[in-house]
């Protein structure tokens, strides 16, 4: 898992296919939250859990799990 520190506003994320999951907005505990004005993202907030994060490369985090499945467990923010 990344420190938190490491993930920047506006980094893309990536699942382990290459897949583009969406772009952070911010990190708020154990969650980084996706930004809602993006394609990726459907145009909503959605979390997705820190320990997904296995490294960051080229300015992407890059997920230990696929694109699809990370938008199939990724939570809605209220």
């Amino acid at each position: 898992m990344i420190h938190e520190s490491k993930i920047l506003e506006h980094m893309e994320v990536i699942g382990s296919d290459g897949g583009h999951v969406g772009k952070v907005d911010r990190v708020m505990g154990g969650d980084i939250e996706l930004a809602k004005f993006d394609f990726g993202s459907g145009f909503k907030h959605h979390l997705i859990p820190m320990v997904w994060a296995e490294e960051i490369l080229d300015n992407k985090v890059c997920l230990n799990i696929t694109k699809d499945a990370a938008k199939a467990a990724w939570r809605e923010r209220a």
